[in-house]
């Protein structure tokens, strides 16, 4: 899956990525592609590239930390959800090492399965540290 969002610049000749870990906008679009990429070898050079060996993503239904774990819960994405892709939905908004930003998982007929929020920890290195994924908009404060 290409994500529409993702500066990178491909090297034809070793047919490799090299992300620019300056733009966080980029590092979470192309994390979010690893989220969805069925070819595994593809998933895990995503996230390789993406995520420290020690990163810890943490979602409602589980949670993993490494490279191979990661690489896990995509698969379980993809067996409930195959064919879908993740795609950002707003700016990454970020400040003292943190960031947000919106995403929805979308179908193949387009429709939106779930959406969400993660907040990331970002490392000096710009590789994501960490994320923490809530499913589903915010309810208002009734009081």
């Amino acid at each position: 899956m290409t994500n529409s969002n993702t500066d990178t610049n491909t090297d034809t000749n070793t047919n490799t990525t090299h992300l620019d870990l300056t733009d966080l906008a980029s590092v979470v679009d192309v994390w979010l592609t690893a989220y969805a990429e069925p070819d595994v070898a593809v998933r895990q050079a995503l996230i390789a590239q993406t995520w420290t060996a020690d990163g810890k993503l943490v979602d409602p239904p589980f949670e993993g930390t490494g490279h191979t774990e990661l690489s896990g819960l995509a698969d379980v994405v993809l067996t409930h959800y195959a064919g879908h892709t993740f795609r950002r939905t707003t700016k990454v908004d970020a400040h003292h090492g943190f960031a947000r930003y919106g995403w929805e998982l979308v179908g193949p007929n387009g429709a939106v399965a779930v959406a969400g929020l993660d907040v990331i920890r970002v490392a000096d290195d710009g590789k994501l540290a960490g994320a923490v994924g809530f499913f589903g908009a915010l309810e208002a404060d009734a009081g």
